[in-house]
């Protein structure tokens, strides 16, 4: 790593600013090719080798040789997250099919359980394409995520946010999105990453003041209340709980070795 720069693939979205913005205040930034991806090409870039280290969802992990997760950060909620919601004009008990956001995977894998196991429905589940927010109607819903979602409350009687139903049914935090690579990195390199996205989340107040207001959404609260970045132990526990129920039988767990997670 030493001789070349860092490959990373981060999400584009609102939620992942923090991270950016500590990451190009930073020494690290010389060191870096930075991609801003929507989730669903983080986990593909991963997957493929086209990166080192990616800001990738966590329901990608189960299929990686070795998974290392490099930091004490994440993108996750403890309850409502805003950003990650079934939007519906009928109420649960009355959707045949839901459209799921093409941007996700993490999010699309949580529908399904939460769909099966929570809240006891089976739809239709039809993998969605570009503009599919607007086929929302009668008994078909939709799973979105990320920034779309913005003002979306506004226009559907029915709204379910995933991260307050999962901590609903578990009791725990939701992991959506981790830093994940699939070589170990050097411990060097890895405190000044953790240092650098710490930076970021310090200097919130500062970050909020050059992004672009959006009417009727407090960015503030979004980034203290609805999104937790610490990976901590109840976000493990959380996160190894989800990848467990998207193994089934087959069964899935993580090992921690300090900020370094391997499959085993």
């Amino acid at each position: 790593m030493k001789d070349k720069k860092i490959r990373l693939s981060a999400v584009s979205y609102l939620n992942t600013k923090p991270f950016i913005y500590g990451l190009f205040r930073s020494e690290m930034a010389d060191e870096m090719e930075l991609s801003l991806d929507i989730p669903s090409v983080c986990a593909r870039k991963l997957l493929q080798g086209e990166v080192d280290l990616a800001l990738t969802p966590v329901a990608i992990i189960p299929e990686l040789p070795q998974a290392y997760l490099v930091s004490d950060y994440c993108i996750g909620s403890i309850g409502a997250v805003k950003t990650v919601c079934l939007f519906s004009e009928k109420p649960l008990t009355e959707i045949k099919r839901i459209l799921l956001d093409f941007h996700s995977r993490t999010s699309v894998a949580l529908t399904r359980i939460l769909c099966e196991q929570y809240w006891h429905i089976q739809p239709e589940f039809v993998p969605a394409v570009e503009g599919f927010e607007t086929q929302i109607t009668g008994e078909t819903a939709a799973l979105v995520i990320g920034d779309r979602t913005i003002g979306l409350e506004h226009r559907f009687p029915f709204v379910y946010d995933l991260g307050e139903a999962w901590t609903a049914w578990t009791g725990l935090p939701f992991v959506y999105a981790a830093w994940v690579s699939t070589n170990p990195l050097e411990p060097e390199v890895i405190g000044r990453f953790n240092a650098a996205l710490a930076t970021g989340l310090d200097h919130l107040p500062e970050l909020i003041k050059i992004l672009p207001t959006m009417p009727g959404f407090d960015l503030e609260k979004y980034y203290r209340e609805n999104i937790s970045y610490d990976l901590d132990q109840a976000k493990w526990l959380a996160l190894n709980r989800f990848l467990q129920l998207l193994a089934g039988e087959n069964g899935y767990h993580l090992q921690r070795q300090n900020v370094a997670m391997t499959t085993v």
